[in-house]
């Protein structure tokens, strides 16, 4: 699982600073200021969650365990529910793809609620 965590982490990581520059060259004189606003914030919570991958495929290295994978999976289905959901909201002006964000939202804190669980059940050496 180790290897999946930091693979997604990657492409995380790389599609999110394709899209923020993206936004910031390419979406500047075509979406609104609230819209470039909400664009820019799905690339910085992607972003973000792209390094806790890259920590839940550390972890995963030395500690793997339900909890860490419960973590990685939630963190990934963040990622796709919110920052996806507002990018297909501003690129197609749909308002009602805004509801998928919060679902999001909530994957991303119960990633870091396990990321918690799993760091609490760590054995010292």
């Amino acid at each position: 699982m180790a290897r999946l965590w930091i693979v997604l982490s990657a492409l995380a990581g790389f599609s999110g600073v394709g899209l923020g520059a993206f936004a910031a060259h390419g979406l500047k004189k075509t979406l609104s200021t609230d819209y470039l606003a909400v664009f820019q914030t799905g690339t910085h919570y992607q972003l973000i969650h792209a390094l806790a991958l890259f920590g839940v495929g550390l972890l995963a290295c030395y500690a793997p365990g339900r909890w860490v994978t419960l973590a990685g999976a939630f963190f990934a289905t963040g990622i796709v529910l919110f920052s996806g959901s507002l990018y297909a909201l501003t690129l197609s002006g749909i308002g009602k793809l805004g509801i998928i964000t919060p679902f999001g939202g909530l994957a991303f804190l119960l990633g870091w609620l396990c990321l918690g669980m799993a760091a609490w059940r760590l054995t010292p050496n």
